[in-house]
């Protein structure tokens, strides 16, 4: 059974960073991509990066935000610096880098932006 569990949300001031942790279960994250999107309130999921395949290949939508894993203990990071008010929003990860694509979603981890 796959599941995924996002972590390290939080309440961060702007400038700060914040690392979230998706822990994985049911894969080896060789064989799957595995994405990071996010939802403001008021608006639609957004891709925010992804890693994939056996040589960690990875996709970024903005240059402060960096994805890693730890394939031996099916984890995948998401390092945030520079955060901005506009950075607020509920953080998922997902079996896919596509969102239309994705078959298994954790629940999120909400991260506040705020002075």
């Amino acid at each position: 059974q796959v599941q995924l569990v996002e972590s390290g949300g939080g309440l961060v001031q702007p400038g700060g960073s914040l690392r979230l942790t998706c822990t994985t279960s049911g894969l080896e994250l060789e064989y799957y991509g595995i994405g990071w999107f996010r939802q403001a309130p008021g608006k639609e999921r957004e891709e925010v990066s992804c890693i994939y395949g056996a040589e960690g290949s990875i996709i970024y939508s903005d240059s402060r935000f960096m994805i890693s894993r730890d394939v031996a203990n099916g984890l995948v990071f998401l390092q945030m610096t520079g955060l901005k008010p506009e950075d607020t929003a509920v953080y998922y990860c997902a079996t896919d880098c596509r969102e239309s694509h994705a078959d298994y979603w954790g629940k999120g981890t909400l991260v506040t932006v705020s002075s």
